[in-house]
């Protein structure tokens, strides 16, 4: 299927939009991609027709190839890959299957079944060192796949587009805890009728989506020992049905009940609604802007003598995603604020200003 028709099917743009679109898309064919239906749900089969044939080593040589054509093909000096293909089920993360670079690379050539396409696509990524970000929850970045990064030095990202109900969650929760209040549930309801959602009306790769969504409070939760025991934690569910009648416009609705002075209660409910691939579409592209920009940073410290490049786990796309991939041992942060301030503060160190902070001691 062309682009065109694919935009036709999926009924996001409106008509007139799509009208002048076409005669750009209609010739805009996808390269083959790999399809794995152990990883993805079953109704997911009768959209698989452009697929990768062979075994796992040959799929990932295959992804190799058309990097190489296409860079080749359309003359350009950089390639940036971002996963935004279907949720995948929870690899399980063995010993001797995929916790070391080693394990991985023989998981390979024995074309072991646990390896999933996100993670060959990745593979190859990091093989010709293109950056490549997971756009989707699954545990894409399994111990070996990551120690392979970092020996090579291949920038890599994720995971899950952070773009509605998860970011104002952030936001939320990040102000209550900070407030004092204590959050002691929060209720995440969702409900769309598009494919991301036929594909997570199965319940093995609902799980990735759930366990995505649910991280994003922990930091924030952890950051005030006065409101929580240590292992006290709010009762957090997170529930998604697919609606086929509503398209692409997905609904959310949360409600976040805290506990205040004196025993007392405060509850709080949204509803949102929104079209979902509209809110992702402009964080792929600040995503993938970001990612070869932070190739090309390099920074020392005083006491360095050479200029290296940022760790090639990128924190610094945390802004943009729903479960941060960090560095081994590196905090996570899913304060929305926090992230942004990271964020700025590096903008401005490339253009050489100081970085920002609130205590403004000129005008105390």
């Amino acid at each position: 299927m062309n682009l065109a028709d694919a935009m036709a099917r999926a009924r996001v743009f409106d008509i007139d939009l799509q009208k002048q679109l076409r005669p750009y898309m209609e010739n805009m064919v996808p390269l083959p991609g790999i399809y794995d239906p152990d990883f993805i749900a079953a109704n997911q089969g009768a959209r698989a027709n452009n697929v990768i044939k062979g075994t796992k080593k040959e799929q990932v040589q295959q992804i190799i190839k058309d990097m190489r054509e296409f860079k080749e093909k359309n003359k350009v000096d950089k390639v940036v890959v971002l996963w935004t293909a279907n949720t995948e089920r929870y690899s399980n993360v063995i010993v001797g299957l995929n916790d070391t670079v080693e394990n991985l690379f023989a998981s390979l050539e024995k074309n072991e079944a646990e390896i999933s396409p996100s993670t060959l696509y990745a593979i190859a990524c990091i093989l010709e060192n293109i950056p490549f970000i997971n756009g989707s929850p699954q545990n894409t970045f399994v111990p070996g796949l990551i120690d392979l990064a970092i020996q090579r030095n291949s920038l890599i990202g994720g995971d899950d587009f952070k773009s509605g109900q998860t970011k104002m969650k952030s936001v939320l929760v990040d102000f209550l805890v900070g407030a004092g209040i204590k959050p002691t549930s929060i209720v995440s309801y969702n409900h769309l009728g598009n494919n991301d959602g036929m594909n997570l009306s199965a319940p093995q790769t609902f799980r990735s989506k759930e366990i995505s969504k649910s991280n994003v409070v922990d930091d924030m939760v952890a950051s005030n020992g006065i409101l929580y025991e240590p292992g006290e934690h709010p009762d957090h569910v997170v529930v998604i049905k697919y609606v086929p009648y509503v398209g692409d416009s997905k609904r959310a609705m949360d409600e976040y009940t805290s506990e205040i002075f004196m025993g007392g209660t405060n509850t709080i409910v949204l509803h949102n609604t929104c079209e979902d691939s509209l809110l992702a579409a402009p964080i792929i592209l600040d995503l993938v802007l970001l990612a070869e920009l932070s190739t090309r940073i390099q920074l020392k410290a005083e006491t360095e003598g050479k200029f290296h490049s940022f760790h090639p786990v990128a924190t610094i796309l945390s802004y943009l995603s729903k479960a941060p991939l960090v560095p081994p041992g590196t905090p996570v942060v899913n304060a929305l604020s926090k992230q942004r301030a990271m964020l700025e503060n590096i903008m401005r160190a490339c253009v050489g200003l100081a970085p920002e902070n609130n205590m403004i001691l000129e005008y105390k």
